[in-house]
């Protein structure tokens, strides 16, 4: 039999209901039982929880155990990576961590073989109010010279969008899509009186903004529920402010689903609130169900998957008016509904695993032809 070739993928945890556990699933599922590689994930801290998504049987795991001061924390991080990097013997590592650190990683175990960086999140996730003081600018003015310096260390620094080259002043990095979750062959009828986002409660995600909107929408039309499913933090406050407009009535928090598919199928329209993303893998699973997406055009990722007008819409970051026009406009009109979920399900087929995962095929192949001898 031929020599497997040994990847290895650094990241946090993989237990958790996040996008980049999902991504990861597929991807390192699909790198194992399709291509034959051999795949190895480290994690940090994950001791014996178990995974939220399905992961094949083919991949090999390690976790370390770091803990104890910040210094204690970073020494047994680094040994356990040597550790484990001298066990596996990878012919490339991948690291998966949005944290800084892990743009660090080549300077904590040096470069034994070709090293990746997948970049999952914009630059933005830095920023945690929509005020910055000038104090703060500084300090993220600082982190992202970090950031680049670090990115530049790899191989190849991965991002997801187009939009997302803008953030990175390097000349190593490259696009790869996230790959599709799944594309059922039974799908949403677009009937049901109910619009879906899906999200953990952060800054980020804009469920505040979302709720706004929807109150807007719940003015013309009462009949309808939004229902958005994502890990619940009560600090955000969004079931105080759902009170506070009066449309608690109209909206449901649920905790993370994992049967997801069968939620975006009974849903009629999809929407994503986010001021900023790394991608939006969310869209892409609304629209696999043939369900219309209505969706800050932010940085980065919406403008990538919807084509607006034809299979969802965009509309300008933070127009919140405009958002609730939008989601009226899908509610009154079931004609326009079931036409752009028709595109939305014939545009998202580009994201397949089988049309993504082969890039990163193609990639490692370079990655170990240039590899210094």
């Amino acid at each position: 039999m031929p020599i497997k070739t040994k990847l290895l993928y650094i990241t946090n945890q993989i237990c958790g209901s996040g996008g980049l556990e999902r991504v990861l699933s597929i991807k390192a599922s699909y790198l194992a039982e399709k291509l034959n590689y051999e795949v190895h994930i480290l994690t940090l801290n994950q001791g014996g929880t178990p995974l939220f998504y399905e992961f094949s049987k083919q991949l090999i795991y390690h976790d370390i155990t770091a803990n104890g001061s910040s210094i204690n924390y970073f020494l047994r991080y680094k040994k356990g990576l040597r550790k484990v990097v001298d066990l596996v013997k990878p012919d490339i590592i991948l690291v998966c961590d949005d944290g800084l650190k892990g743009l660090f990683v080549p300077w904590f175990i040096g470069k034994p073989c070709p090293m990746v960086y997948e970049r999952h999140v914009s630059k933005n996730i830095e920023i945690k109010t929509d005020t910055i003081s000038i104090v703060q600018k500084i300090k993220l003015k600082l982190v992202y010279t970090l950031m680049n310096r670090g990115a530049k260390t790899y191989n190849k620094f991965i991002v997801l969008t187009n939009g997302n080259l803008k953030e990175w002043p390097i000349n190593n990095v490259q696009v790869i899509s996230n790959p599709l979750s799944f594309y059922p062959t039974e799908f949403s009828t677009l009937e049901n009186k109910k619009v879906i986002a899906v999200g953990k409660q952060c800054h980020q995600k804009g469920f505040d903004r979302l709720l706004q909107s929807w109150k807007l929408v719940t003015d013309k039309y009462p009949d309808w529920k939004l229902e958005i499913y994502g890990t619940i933090e009560p600090s955000e406050g969004l079931s105080d402010l759902a009170n506070t407009l009066k449309i608690d009535n109209h909206v449901t928090f649920f905790p993370p689903e994992k049967n997801i598919g069968e939620k975006y199928k009974s849903a009629t329209i999809y929407t994503m609130s986010s001021r900023f993303e790394g991608f939006g893998m969310v869209l892409t699973e609304a629209m696999a169900f043939g369900v219309p997406c209505v969706s800050f055009d932010c940085p980065y990722g919406p403008s990538d998957i919807i084509a607006n007008g034809i299979d969802g819409f965009l509309v300008t970051n933070g127009d919140i008016k405009t958002f609730s026009d939008k989601l009226c406009e899908l509610i009154e009109n079931p004609e326009l509904r079931q036409t752009m979920g028709k595109m939305a399900r014939k545009h998202v087929v580009r994201y397949q695993p089988e049309q993504i995962v082969p890039q990163w095929d193609v990639l490692f192949k370079q990655l170990i032809a240039n590899k210094p001898s």
